[in-house]
């Protein structure tokens, strides 16, 4: 069952959504090699608490950390360990906020250093299909739509596996609600998106082959074939002829590009 928010429950959203922008912004200033992702997620989970929100994520069916954290080839879900981040390596925060009795969800993927020129245009391209599909969330138009858009620019224009077992979802008081939103499919098919629709699309593009393997922590799911995987997410309210994205990246992309630790040149 789908549950529409009305304009006020829209803006606790987004009052949600910016505070989770706000920590991923912090984890960009802070982010450099030596960094356990044990301490990166440290530096979320304090941010969130700090200003007012409660981490999403920890706790939920067990999770222990407040970030998702997921280095390399980690698709997602992977859980913040000793690991210590080194030049070359890239990973992915995803992140959780419940504020004001309603949840956000945003992800972003962090170069550090030195990383192949392949995969930083896996992470352009990934980063544009989120918007391609942020393009397609207006009144009228349907789910399939959205994951049409995203397989369309990554997979088959530019030959990157595009995950089928794991996709973006609605989000409101609880963290997954319906529907789901995949990252591939039909355009036309699937519900039909109407005001008040709250959606997390979060284009998640391996390298290579679209295949990926749970690990024995439960949680992880990498590519089967040891490819890196990029994941990019927005929360999302379906709007008339335009999109409102709740989450930003503004103020993560300013972070990143004045840490000397990180690469955005792509």
């Amino acid at each position: 069952m789908i549950h529409y928010k009305t304009k006020e429950e829209i803006e606790l959203m987004r009052k949600s959504a910016l505070i989770l922008s706000a920590a991923l912004a912090e984890v960009a200033r802070t982010l450099k090699p030596g960094m356990s992702t044990l301490e990166v997620d440290a530096v979320a989970d304090k941010f969130i608490v700090e200003n007012g929100g409660t981490p999403s994520f920890k706790n939920y069916k067990g999770f222990p950390n407040a970030c998702c954290i997921s280095v390399n080839e980690e698709v997602v879900h992977g859980i913040p360990n000793k690991y210590v981040l080194k030049d070359g390596d890239i990973l992915t925060v995803d992140v959780g906020v419940y504020m004001n009795g309603y949840h956000s969800d945003s992800a972003y993927t962090f170069a550090i250093g030195n990383v192949p020129e392949n995969v930083l245009r896996l992470m352009t391209a990934t980063k544009a299909s989120l918007y391609k599909g942020i393009e397609k969330a207006i009144v009228g138009n349907r789910i399939g739509d959205i994951s049409y858009a995203i397989q369309e620019y990554t997979e088959k224009e530019r030959g990157y596996g595009v995950v089928r077992e794991l996709v973006g979802h609605g989000l409101g008081r609880n963290l997954h609600e319906d529907p789901q939103v995949p990252n591939y499919g039909k355009r036309g098919s699937g519900p039909v998106m109407k005001e008040g629709l709250v959606i997390a699309i979060e284009p998640m593009i391996n390298l290579r082959s679209k295949d990926v393997e749970y690990l024995e922590d439960g949680w992880t799911v990498a590519t089967r074939d040891g490819s890196p995987s990029v994941h990019f997410e927005h929360t999302v309210a379906v709007g008339k002829g335009k999109a409102d994205v709740l989450s930003t990246y503004v103020d993560i992309e300013r972070e990143e590009k004045n840490n000397p630790e990180l690469n955005s040149n792509y």
